[in-house]
């Protein structure tokens, strides 16, 4: 038994595990034929809560449980908080400008924004997970997902919960916010405990992963390292070939920005936030770091990487709290379909050459 994990371990680590994807969206197609595609959906969000709370956490207890977590690690920390912070704040300065533009107002307005603030929320948990598979980044790439969830699951519901009081008020309903559920409000320092519970086991007991023993230490790691390819399954389940048809992508390509009123306005936007905007300036912030040696390469490709990674569709959970689900769902769709191929491709390119 231990010897086929051994033998099949390979092929679920690295660049073998991005197939998934397509796994993912034919297998998704085929069933949402078979059996419906609102069966399919209701059975992907339990597997995405699966991965979520169970392999996620244990994947990253299994990486912090042999890091040495010191002053490089710290730094990188607070580099990522810096980073995701200038991020967010970029999207609601592009959403409120592009507001003005269209003069939207109001409660529209505050939609609005609040739909492409919570879009910026990255895919770092499923696509970005591929990075875990390669030694040199997995421990900055498991520092950016953690610290990519408290933004997601903490920070940012606080403050769509600020703008929708303001919302409420605006229609003079006396009304309570349909907040985010308990489990998903938990979940970023869930996530940390398994964390920190690695990183001190490893520093005051000199625990890891060998100390296991060999052959739970094989099962252990083959397990978490499922992790990768699963989550890459739920990221091609999640496009949806009713969004690929030529209508629809004439929308999408459209270069009217402001003037059309249908909700491809809005996903355009964010579009052009997520896939060209926020890379390209994230990408110029860090090469300045990298040429004057300031950071180490793995640093550069986890942070350039994370800033293209598709929208996560996690971000649906925000629904209550006053995004746009159309327009969430075709962002999800359409990064996903543009910035995996980006995502593969950098990481060849910057495996081989970083």
């Amino acid at each position: 038994m231990i010897e086929i994990l051994e033998a099949t371990l390979p092929y679920i680590t690295g660049l073998w595990t991005l197939p998934w994807i397509l796994i993912g969206f034919l297998v998704t197609l085929l069933l949402s034929h078979a059996i419906g595609e609102q069966k399919v959906n209701r059975g992907m969000k339990k597997i995405g809560l699966v991965l979520l709370y169970v392999f996620v956490p244990l994947l990253l207890f299994r990486i912090f449980l042999s890091v040495d977590f010191r002053q490089n690690e710290i730094t990188f920390t607070i580099i990522c908080f810096i980073t995701l912070s200038s991020i967010y704040a970029l999207s609601y300065f592009f959403a409120t400008s592009k507001a003005n533009k269209m003069n939207i107002k109001r409660t529209e307005r505050r939609h609005f924004i609040k739909t492409v603030l919570t879009n910026q929320g990255r895919s770092s948990a499923f696509v970005g997970g591929a990075m875990l598979a390669i030694p040199e980044w997995r421990v900055m790439a498991a520092i950016y997902m953690s610290i990519g969830a408290i933004f997601l699951f903490a920070i940012v519901p606080y403050i769509l919960a600020y703008l929708h009081k303001k919302d409420l008020k605006d229609k003079e309903k006396d009304s309570e916010i349909q907040a985010l559920p308990w489990y998903l409000k938990i979940f970023p320092w869930y996530l940390i405990i398994f964390a920190f519970t690695g990183i001190i086991l490893h520093e005051t007991k000199n625990v890891n992963v060998d100390s296991l023993g060999a052959d739970f230490g094989m099962f252990f790691t083959f397990f978490t390292q499922i992790t990768i390819p699963a989550a890459l399954y739920y990221v091609g389940a999640g496009i949806r070939p009713h969004d690929l048809k030529i209508n629809e992508l004439k929308k999408m390509f459209s270069l009217n920005f402001e003037k059309t009123k249908d909700h491809w306005s809005w996903v355009r936007n964010i579009f052009f936030l997520t896939v060209i905007i926020t890379p390209i300036l994230t990408t110029i912030f860090f090469i300045i770091f990298l040429a004057l040696d300031l950071i180490p390469k793995p640093w550069f490709a986890v942070i350039v990487i994370n800033s293209i990674l598709p929208i996560t569709s996690t971000n649906m959970f925000l629904v209550p709290y006053g995004i746009d689900k159309k327009v969430t769902a075709l962002s999800v769709t359409w990064t996903t379909i543009v910035c995996v191929p980006l995502v593969v491709a950098l990481i060849t390119l910057f495996e081989i050459y970083l």
